[in-house]
Order: structure tokens, then C-alpha cells, then sequence
């Protein structure tokens, strides 16, 4: 039998797995591009506007930084690529992580990967079913891509450069998901080592944006963005992406040789004889499983800070040279710093909620699981095991809110020779926390009276604020539909002024309905 036989099977149960989670990532990755191409279209909608914005922003290390080479910005579809590549770029690389570790290193981890073996199914059947259907994600992201782009307007020639350049990352990121799959075993050091290597693409493509360009060429995203759609249209750099995924795929097979089905090329270090005594609770255990996710979500939102406060100082000469960004301000014109602090922040909030989101549903993935029912076998109770999950997961948004404020307030401190902007930004970030605390509660209630649907409710909470964040005075939603989002029954700090009534409501009505989360959990099957 062939080593690779079964895997068109293999690749349309895939497919069929993908059907509800894939469109999500292709309507993402639409609508992140949509928005920016719009509002950058009205926007610099003149060569004049187009020039003022290209002055400012040549001129500012850390938007360079965060964006994209300068000259993206000879024309305004470059613009809008500008803007928005790199975000791209980081979703299409996840999307690829999860695609193939979820159908190799998971299903081995799991045991589906063994029931599949057992059929007629080639050793190297699993990894090129996997990595086919990120080929065919990749280029459904393109189509998406470039039906967005030219349906805003956008010049035909450059859209089809942006889609195939998103595709090329997409490729690269695929293959080297594949090596990890072979070097590690648990889903878990595979994304984290895979996430890794996004931030370190994302961090040499912003050298070379503000240094040498040397560096952009170490990173699948200095990559795309060196095609430079619509201001050259190069082609030539996306042979880069195809030739690193093809080297990868090719390390990928030659390794999957070489270790055994349901290890890792790095085995597990040995543990300790005997367990920490911090295991020897719900809440500790809890900790050990969400800890790196904390970690990592501390040191995103702190490095987002430091990006976002370096750029304050800045601001006003950026708006006196594009007035029409005021209109995107909630404090409009007539406070232009203290209203960016306070739509940069509310965005941290928003992914700070994100992540605390992330740790309590940790706790309906391990029930789902199994890995709940031997903890829950011993004294340990339901309430003590969720407490555990939703504890850990209210700490971990917390410092991750902490760290976006104390990174505004570091680098807009060191701006302005202010040292006191570290508290102030620190304490003005943790006035969103009981708007985060009310979103993870809903998530948790959701977890304890309608588990299975759990994850849709929670996501789309998070997603829902996010929209009303971002697109409620744009898109003038009607008021009732603002009065949904618990950020908007928070003090907007530092544009407003900060008062105890509203903190202490928003924080009673997430108690109150966290307590309705764990009265459902004690009221239902477990497990299902």
C-alpha cells in the first residue's frame, strides 16, 4: 500500500470537518480588508490627502513599525496595504497553524489519529491531507481576497498581487506547521512554537521597515508586503513562499520517518517524581494548564501598549494633517490625544477580553475531554473545579489589561519625559476590567446552562463588542444596540471622567451572573 494512499478520503472528510470553522477565517479575513479598503478610500480620496498622510507617516518610526514599508504609500491602494498586510498575514499564518496541527498533531494526540491508521490509510496520508487543505484554505483566502479588494475599487492588477502574496504567507506558515508537528508532541508546543515564529516574522518585517530592508527579507510577511500591490506589483517575491513551503513539506516527510506515531522528535522532558503542592487544588491545576496562554496574551498586549503609547505623541500633528481621522475619535477634534488613548485602550480591552474568554471556555474543553472526570471522581466539586478555570481566566485578563496600559503608559511617558503616565494609562486600562469580568461571565453562563453551544455564544459576545467598538458611530447603529456592549456602560477613560456608580453595577451584574453560570453547571449532565 502507498504512504500516501487514502488521502483524497482523508481530505474531504477534512474539508467536511472545516465546513462551519473555515468560512469564519475566509469572512474575517474579508471583512479586515473590506473595512480598511473603504475607509481609506473615503478618506484620502484626493492626491493631496494622499501626500499629507504619506508625509506624516514616512516620518513616524513606530507606525512604519507596525504597517509596512513607506512605499506602499505612493498610491492609495497601496495605502490600504499599507494598513492592514500584516494583520492579514498574522490571520492567514494562524488560520494555516490550526488547520494542519488540528488534523495531525491533535488527532494523534486524541486518538483519532490512530482509528484512522487503522484502515486503509498510508503513514504520510494524515500530514498531505492536511497540508492539501490548507493549500485549497490558502486559495479561498485569495479568491476572497481579490473579490474584496476589486469590489471596492481597487485596480484589478494589484488585487491579484495581494491575494496571491496572502497566500504565499499562508504556504510558508503551513509548511513550517508541518516540521513542528514532527519536532513536538502535544498540540500545545505546536502552536505556541509556530505562534512564536509569526511574531518573529512580524517583528524582522518591521525591522527592516524601519532599518535595514535586509531584514524583511528573513520573514514570509516582509515577503508579501515587498510585492508592493498596486505601487510595482512585483511578482518575483512570491516565488520565496513557495520554494520555503516546498523545502518544509519536504522536512516534514523526511521527519515523519523518523519518529514514532504519536511522538515527537522532542519527547517530554521527565517530570518530577512527585507533584508541586501547587497542584494539589482546582486553582493551581487550573493555572498549570492556562498559564502559557496568560504569559502569552500578558506580552502581546504589553508589546501592542509600548506600539500604540509610542505613537500618542504623535497624534496631533497626524490629525491636523488628516482632519477627517477625528471623525474615527470618540472624543472627536477637540481632545485629540486623551480621545486616542481612549480608543486605543478600549481596543486592548476588547482583546483582553479575548483572552479571558480563551481560559474560561479551557474549562469546557476539558470537560469535553474527559480529562474533568478523574479530577471530579476525587472530593473535588463542580463548583471548585469551574471556580478554578473562571479564577485563573479573571487574573489572566486582568494582567493582560494591566500590561496594555502599562506599555501606553511607558512608551508615551518616555515620549513626554513623564514618568507619571505609567500609572495614569496602567489605571486608566483598568477601568474597562468590570466590562471584561461581564464578558467572561456571559461566557460562563453559557458554559452552565447551554454547554454545547458555549463556544458560539461566547466568541460571538466577544465579536459583538468588538463591532460596536469599532463601527457603532460609523455605521450610526441605533442606540439600543450600543447599550448591548458592556464596554459602553464603563467610563470611556481617559476621555471621561472616571466615577465608582457605573464600576460597581457593571462588577454586581457580572457576580450575579457568574453565579448563574456555576448554579447551571450543578443542574446538568457533565460531560455533555
Amino acid at each position: 500500500m502507498s504512504t500516501a494512499a487514502g488521502t483524497g478520503t482523508l481530505l474531504r472528510f477534512m474539508l467536511w470537518q472545516e465546513r462551519r470553522s473555515l468560512p469564519w477565517w475566509l469572512l474575517g479575513a474579508g471583512l479586515l480588508l473590506g473595512f480598511q479598503s473603504v475607509g481609506s478610500q473615503d478618506l484620502y480620496d484626493t492626491p493631496e490627502k494622499l501626500a499629507a498622510l504619506r508625509q506624516t507617516m514616512t516620518g513616524n518610526t513606530a507606525v512604519l513599525a507596525m504597517s509596512g514599508p513607506e512605499r506602499l504609500l505612493g498610491t492609495i491602494g497601496g495605502e490600504v496595504v499599507f494598513e492592514v498586510f500584516a494583520f492579514l498575514a498574522i490571520v492567514i499564518g494562524l488560520m494555516n497553524m490550526f488547520l494542519v496541527g488540528r488534523h495531525t498533531r491533535t488527532d494523534e494526540e486524541t486518538g483519532r489519529g490512530e482509528l484512522i491508521r487503522s484502515t486503509r490509510v498510508g503513514r504520510r496520508a494524515p500530514l498531505v491531507s492536511a497540508l492539501w487543505l490548507a493549500v485549497l484554505a490558502d486559495l479561498a483566502v485569495a479568491l476572497v481576497l481579490f473579490a474584496v479588494a476589486a469590489g471596492t475599487g481597487l485596480p484589478l492588477g494589484g488585487s491579484v498581487v495581494l491575494a496571491a502574496a496572502g497566500a504565499g504567507v499562508g504556504i510558508a506558515f503551513a509548511g513550517l506547521t508541518a516540521v513542528a508537528v514532527q519536532v513536538f508532541e502535544n498540540p500545545r508546543s505546536v502552536y505556541g512554537a509556530v505562534g512564536v515564529a509569526i511574531g518573529v516574522a512580524f517583528v524582522l518585517r518591521a525591522a527592516g521597515d524601519v532599518g535595514n530592508p535586509f531584514w524583511s527579507w528573513l520573514s514570509p510577511i516582509g515577503w508579501g508586503q515587498r510585492t508592493y500591490p498596486y505601487t510595482g506589483d512585483r511578482w518575483w517575491p512570491l516565488a520565496l513562499p513557495v520554494v520555503l513551503g516546498a523545502v518544509l513539506v519536504w522536512a516534514a516527510l523526511a521527519l515523519l520517518e523518523r519518529r514514532d506515531f504519536g511522538d515527537g522528535l522532542l519527547p517530554y522532558r521527565q517530570g518530577r517524581a512527585t507533584a508541586s503542592w501547587a497542584l494539589g487544588s482546582p486553582l493551581g491545576l487550573a493555572w498549570r494548564l492556562q498559564r502559557g496562554s496568560i504569559i502569552g496574551w500578558t506580552a502581546g498586549l504589553l508589546v501592542l501598549g509600548v506600539a500604540y503609547g509610542s505613537f500618542t505623541d504623535s497624534i496631533r500633528d497626524y490629525v491636523a494633517d488628516n482632519p477627517e481621522i477625528a471623525d474615527f475619535l470618540p472624543g472627536g477634534a477637540a481632545d485629540v490625544v486623551n480621545s486616542y488613548l481612549a480608543l486605543v485602550i478600549l481596543f486592548c480591552a476588547l482583546l483582553a477580553s479575548a483572552s479571558a474568554v480563551a481560559g474560561a471556555m479551557r474549562a469546557r474543553h476539558e470537560e469535553t475531554s474527559g480529562r474533568a472526570e478523574p479530577v471530579l471522581a476525587t472530593k473535588v466539586s463542580r463548583w471548585s473545579w469551574l471556580g478554578g478555570h473562571v479564577i485563573v481566566a479573571l487574573i489572566g485578563g486582568t494582567l493582560a489589561l494591566a500590561a496594555a496600559g502599562l506599555g501606553h503608559g511607558l512608551a508615551y511617558g518616555i515620549a513626554i519625559s513623564d514618568p507619571g503616565q505609567l500609572a495614569r494609562l496602567t489605571g486608566v486600562a483598568l477601568v474597562h476590567l468590570p466590562a471584561v469580568w461581564l464578558v467572561v461571565a456571559i461566557a460562563v453562563l453559557a458554559i452552565g446552562w447551554i454547554p454545547r453551544a458555549a463556544g458560539v455564544v461566547a466568541w460571538t459576545v466577544v465579536g459583538y463588542c468588538g463591532v460596536i467598538a469599532v463601527f457603532a458611530e460609523s455605521f450610526h447603529l441605533p442606540d439600543w444596540s450600543r447599550q448591548a456592549s458592556p464596554f459602553v456602560h464603563v467610563p470611556n477613560a481617559p476621555l471621561d471622567a472616571v466615577t465608582a456608580a457605573p464600576l460597581v453595577v457593571v462588577s454586581g451584574l457580572a457576580a450575579a451572573v457568574l453565579m448563574a453560570g456555576f448554579l447551571g453547571l450543578t443542574r446538568r449532565d457533565f460531560g455533555y
